[in-house]
């Protein structure tokens, strides 16, 4: 990366701050029509494991590319604290679409508006940018001290979150290739929240967000929250209407006890 990047790097940064609070408000009044809210009106759409390969895959690819032109390319701790972000996006990007195709293939799932996958592109070059570019460029690592203590302290936060959302995603999936239409998950985390898979997410990024100490990997929490938060109100809403009295009371929607 050049010093010239630093102005393109500040604005997008702002760009990742402004459009936050912009997300979390329009989605608690419009729903994004995918999976069980899936709905026409939103024009052409791709299946579903297509569509997630896609719109992740900047994380990837972009990552990949960009970290080499950084300053601290060859720096230890530069490629230690990369690996996680590349670690979760792998899952998302390449093993979480897989599972999906075998749901797809037996008719399980609704197309994905493409516009939506487009936008979910375009937010995903932007954060790739964001994180990649702190990670190997702008972050100081001989300055920082602390840097192993929060590396140890964010990575134990970001596992626990990871382990929890790939066994909620498992879950889920394997409900969809039971047949049969929509079923209440039951076990582990589902007990307390309708949507572990999200609650999981945001744990990670929380986990990102203190290893990287940096404005970059807490916006990127704070988009998670604003991305996800509305999703499992509008989920959990979704079952309790299906379900009516079937579908435990005591449940929460995305944070244990809280909410």
């Amino acid at each position: 990366m050049l010093s010239s990047d630093q102005t393109l790097y500040h604005y997008s940064l702002l760009t990742l701050y402004f459009i936050t609070p912009l997300t979390f408000i329009s989605l608690f009044f419009i729903q994004t029509p995918y999976g069980k809210h899936h709905r026409a009106g939103w024009g052409p759409t791709i299946s579903p494991p297509l569509a997630w390969f896609l719109m992740e895959s900047p994380t990837l690819w972009l990552t990949l590319l960009l970290f080499p032109f950084g300053l601290h390319r060859s720096n230890p701790k530069a490629l230690i604290l990369i690996s996680p972000f590349l670690l979760h996006y792998t899952n998302r990007t390449c093993l979480y679409p897989l599972r999906l195709l075998k749901t797809t293939a037996a008719g399980k799932n609704s197309g994905f508006p493409v516009i939506i996958a487009m936008i979910a592109f375009g937010f995903n070059l932007l954060n790739a940018y964001l994180q990649a570019g702190w990670v190997s460029h702008y972050k100081d690592y001989d300055g920082d001290g602390w840097f192993w203590w929060r590396f140890g302290l964010g990575l134990g936060v970001f596992l626990v979150g990871m382990r929890v959302n790939i066994w909620a995603d498992k879950m889920l999936v394997g409900l969809k290739r039971q047949g049969g239409g929509y079923k209440v998950p039951r076990g582990g985390l589902f007990e307390l929240v309708s949507c572990p898979n999200y609650f999981g997410e945001i744990v990670e990024w929380l986990g990102w967000a203190l290893m990287t100490g940096s404005w970059a990997g807490f916006g990127f929490f704070l988009f998670t929250c604003a991305n996800l938060v509305p999703r499992a109100r509008g989920n959990h809403e979704w079952y309790m209407e299906k379900f009516g009295e079937d579908y435990p009371k005591e449940r929460k929607a995305v944070i244990p006890f809280v909410y």
